[in-house]
């Protein structure tokens, strides 16, 4: 009975929201969970049938399973933006998820690395080594600019605006946006294009991927977390870090730095201005240390 729902809902993320197929095979899942507990149940129910109490009862329902507070607020997510899609295409008269709570999340706190370790992890690449400018232009770029893993693995030569100062970023959803870059990456980028890339032979389908491994094909993000973990160990930092930490700590700097959070929402390509507003937080944590260590009156 749920088939038809399904099939359009995934034709609706994928053609509407432009979503990856990874995310949308989750939000699948989520209404996956709905109908598995409607059969439960031994209710013939439609969506435009379900009420918010029925809701309700599944959410308890997937909080006995012993489900995290996170999972159940993602599979909230996913079933609000089932009703939207639902709404959008007149399947339903009302949205039942509009007045139902999502669980109380505690909101942790990134790992960041100060300026210093970032440094100390870059100078940590052995240059020597072919690999060695590339992977400097890697993070050089990452903390530069504040890219996602998958947003330095995929970015494109012809995306490259060195002259101008700015790079063009393909993110979530295929959503585009233009980031400054700085001269440290800009300059490592053209080191590396120069006197690394330049003698490669580039596999069929990567003439554009501007960071190639050694069989000239385009990086995984395993290996750039590979990489950042086995730099970490090299220069002795002991943090749990991951490729996400460059985003973090570029962010972060920012913040701590006075930067408009409207200009880091959209550097990071932010959809909605609360996902940026963790670092926030961060600043007022830094705040806090700043007054702890140079205030004789603070206790």
């Amino acid at each position: 009975m749920w088939v038809a729902y399904k099939k359009g809902f995934k034709a609706w993320l994928r053609l509407e929201k432009s979503l990856s197929a990874h995310s949308v095979d989750a939000y699948l899942h989520d209404i996956e969970k709905l109908t598995q507990f409607i059969q439960l149940q031994g209710w013939m129910y439609t969506p435009d049938q379900l009420n918010m109490e029925h809701l309700q009862q599944f959410i308890r329902w997937i909080a006995e399973l012993g489900m995290t507070q996170t999972s159940q607020a993602r599979i909230l997510s996913g079933l609000r933006s089932f009703y939207s899609y639902c709404q959008a295409e007149q399947l339903t008269k009302e949205d039942p998820t509009i007045l139902l709570e999502s669980p109380k999340l505690k909101r942790t706190l990134p790992d960041t690395l100060s300026y210093e370790e970032i440094e100390l992890l870059i100078g940590a690449i052995d240059r020597s080594k072919p690999e060695g400018e590339r992977n400097k232009a890697i993070l050089e770029t990452m903390y530069s600019c504040g890219l996602r893993v998958s947003e330095i693995v995929g970015l494109q030569v012809s995306c490259l605006f060195l002259d101008s100062g700015f790079i063009r970023v393909i993110g979530k959803g295929n959503k585009e946006r233009l980031v400054p870059i700085g001269g440290n990456a800009i300059n490592q980028i053209r080191m590396y294009m120069e006197h690394t890339r330049k003698f490669q032979e580039i596999a069929p389908g990567n003439e554009d991927v501007v960071f190639l491994n050694r069989r000239g094909a385009a990086l995984s993000r395993v290996m750039i977390f590979l990489l950042i973990k086995d730099l970490a160990n090299k220069a002795g930092i002991k943090k749990n870090i991951s490729p996400h930490t460059f985003r973090h700590s570029f962010a972060t700097h920012l913040v701590e730095g006075g930067a408009d959070l409207r200009a880091v929402q959209e550097m990071l390509g932010h959809e909605s201005i609360t996902t940026t507003e963790i670092y926030t937080h961060l600043d007022r944590e830094f705040l806090r240390k700043t007054l702890a260590n140079f205030h004789p009156a603070f206790q």
